[in-house]
């Protein structure tokens, strides 16, 4: 089964079949084989690069693989963010099928500096979908789990009233020496006006 190419739309949602009876994928070692050795017998999970709790209910990472769906089973996905326009592998869309995950893809161009074009409604519509209760849990994630998605989840942390300084703490965390200084202007400049009347169950706190 081949997905259709992104074809320009903001977002395309695809909706794994209920009626599917694909069994789910093993649990994987961190070795990424199964083996009844493993802690005396318990999975060990294998979490994608670059992963974290964002808020409740809601995660990031980098493009996860075939030895980290066990740990994505473990969360209780309901819903994964994808943010690449690139067609979803087979391997993946099949673990999404059997897990009952929907996916929404917002095809975000990856970008390198000086020439940048970070579209900002694609952002705005992605936010709606994370911060919509009834797709949690939610996984956020582009390649690396740096750039596309950094600019997400700093534009969530503006909703969430965080100090510019920590948000730019977090963005550098995960991008490190990749950081790049227009993707902090980007969420610096991101109005957040259209969605604060979204309704949402995140924290608010300053930090």
């Amino acid at each position: 089964m081949k997905l259709d190419n992104f074809d320009g739309q903001i977002c395309t949602l695809i909706m794994p079949s209920a009626a599917d009876n694909t069994p789910p994928p093993a649990k994987c070692s961190a070795t990424g084989v199964d083996s009844e050795n493993d802690r005396d017998g318990e999975d060990l999970f294998v979490p994608p690069l670059n992963f974290a709790m964002v808020d409740i209910g809601i995660f990031r990472s980098g493009f996860p693989d075939s030895a980290n769906f066990g740990f994505l089973e473990s969360l209780g996905l309901r819903s994964i963010v994808y943010l690449c326009p690139e067609p979803y592998p087979e391997a993946n869309y099949e673990f999404l099928k059997a897990n009952g995950i929907r996916l929404f893809q917002f095809g975000i161009e990856m970008c390198k500096e000086p020439f940048v074009n970070i579209p900002e409604e694609t952002i705005r519509k992605a936010l709606k979908v994370v911060l919509d209760v009834r797709n949690h849990p939610v996984l956020i994630h582009c390649k690396r789990g740096k750039h596309r998605t950094g600019c997400l989840v700093g534009c969530l942390r503006k909703l969430q009233r965080w100090y510019l300084s920590s948000i730019f703490d977090e963005y550098q965390r995960f991008a490190a020496a990749k950081a790049r200084v227009s993707d902090q202007r980007f969420i610096e400049m991101f109005d957040i006006s259209s969605l604060k009347n979204t309704p949402t169950t995140l924290s608010c706190s300053r930090r």
